[in-house]
C-alpha cells in the first residue's frame, strides 16, 4: 500500500519490491549516490520515500538503454540533461553500427577471396581499427605538405584531401581503406624525398600561392569533370599551369609546361593515393583528387609528354574516378 504522506518511509526491501527490483540494485544505485536516502531507521536501516519510486524507475529505464551511470547522474542534478545524454547515447550507438557494419564487410572479404590471398588481406585488415581512423592520413598530408605553410592553407587541403569513410562500407573499400592506410603509413625510402618537388623550399616554389592557385583550378576543371569530358586544353588548364608558374615566379611558356608535365610525372605517389581515396569517396562533385588527375592528363595531352610510362596515371583515367565516384553516389 502506497504511503498516505510524505512522512511514510519505505524500506530498502519495499522500495524494491515496489520497482520490481531487487534488494542489491537498489543498494548499488543508492551507493553511487543516485537514490539518496530520506531518513535512517533507529537500527541504522535505509528509508526511502515516495519520491524515490519514481527516480528508481527512471534509472533503471535510463540504464536498460545504456546510458552510462554519469549521465544518469546528470540527467538526475539537471533538468535539461535528458536530451544531452539521449544525443550521446545515440553517438554511442552509431559508433557501434558503423564498427560492426565495417567488421561485417572486412569478413565477408576475407570470406570471399582465395584462399591464398587470405594471409595479405588479414595482415592489411588488422592495422586498421573499426570504425576506421583517418589520422594517419593527415599525418600523411602534414608530412607531404612544406613546412610553415599557413594554418588556413593546411586545414583547406586536408578538408579537400582525407576522405571521409563510408559509415556502411562494401568489402572493396574496406580493402581500398587498408591499402590507403597501409600506404600512407610508409617511411619514406632514403633515396626518396617525402614531398614532391614542388613543396621543397630548394626548387623556389612558393606552396601557399601554389595551393591556392589550384584550388581555382580544380573549381574550374569540376565541370568538365561532371559532363565526363575528355581532358583538354582550356581555361582550366591554363589556370592549374599558372598556380605552378606564378608560385616560381616563372612565364606560363610551352617549355615550362613541358617541364612542368616531367616534374609532376616524376612522382607517382599521389596518384596512387588519388586512386585509392576515390574507392572510398561517393562524391556529389568531382573530388581533388579526381581534378587534379584530370589537368594533368589534359596537361600530358598537351605537350606529349608522359602518361602510363612515366608515373603517370593513363587517359581517361580522371573520368573514370569521376563516373566511378558518380555511381556511388547515386
Amino acid at each position: 500500500m502506497a504511503p498516505d504522506t510524505p512522512d511514510d518511509l519505505w524500506s530498502i526491501g519495499e522500495l524494491a519490491a515496489r520497482a520490481g527490483a531487487t534488494v542489491k540494485t537498489v543498494r548499488f544505485y543508492s551507493d553511487a549516490g543516485l537514490l539518496p536516502e530520506a531518513a535512517r531507521s533507529g537500527g541504522g536501516h535505509r528509508r526511502y520515500g515516495p519520491d524515490a519510486l519514481e527516480r528508481l524507475r527512471l534509472i533503471r529505464a535510463l540504464r536498460t538503454l545504456d546510458v552510462p551511470l554519469p549521465d544518469i547522474g546528470r540527467v538526475l542534478a539537471e533538468e535539461d540533461a535528458l536530451t544531452d545524454a539521449v544525443a550521446g547515447r545515440l553517438r554511442s550507438i552509431g559508433t557501434q553500427l558503423t564498427a560492426l557494419r565495417w567488421q561485417e564487410a572486412a569478413l565477408r572479404l576475407i570470406q570471399d577471396c582465395p584462399a591464398e590471398e587470405r594471409a595479405e588481406r588479414l595482415h592489411l585488415i588488422g592495422t586498421v581499427t573499426t570504425p576506421p581512423d583517418t589520422t594517419a592520413l593527415a599525418r600523411f598530408w602534414r608530412r607531404w605538405l612544406p613546412p610553415r605553410l599557413p594554418a588556413r592553407v593546411v586545414s583547406t587541403v586536408l578538408d579537400h584531401t582525407v576522405p571521409q569513410p563510408p559509415d556502411d562500407p562494401t568489402p572493396a573499400q574496406v580493402m581500398a581503406f587498408a591499402r590507403l592506410h597501409a600506404f600512407v603509413s610508409r617511411d619514406c625510402a632514403s633515396n626518396v624525398p617525402c614531398q614532391p618537388a614542388a613543396h621543397r623550399p630548394d626548387t623556389g616554389y612558393r606552396p601557399a600561392v601554389l595551393y591556392d592557385g589550384l584550388a581555382e583550378a580544380f573549381t574550374l576543371a569540376a565541370p568538365a569533370l561532371r559532363a565526363d569530358h575528355t581532358p583538354s586544353a582550356g581555361p582550366a588548364l591554363d589556370c592549374f599551369v599558372s598556380a605552378y608558374a606564378t608560385s616560381l615566379g616563372a612565364p606560363d611558356s610551352p617549355a615550362f609546361r613541358h617541364r612542368l608535365s616531367r616534374e609532376l610525372a616524376a612522382d607517382p605517389r599521389i596518384d596512387h593515393y588519388w586512386h585509392l581515396t576515390a574507392e572510398l569517396s561517393t562524391p556529389t562533385a568531382p573530388t581533388a583528387g579526381a581534378a587534379h588527375t584530370w589537368l594533368r592528363e589534359a596537361l600530358d595531352a598537351q605537350v606529349g609528354g608522359p602518361a602510363d610510362g612515366h608515373g603517370g596515371t593513363g587517359t581517361g583515367t580522371a573520368r573514370r574516378l569521376s563516373r566511378a565516384g558518380r555511381r556511388r553516389a547515386a
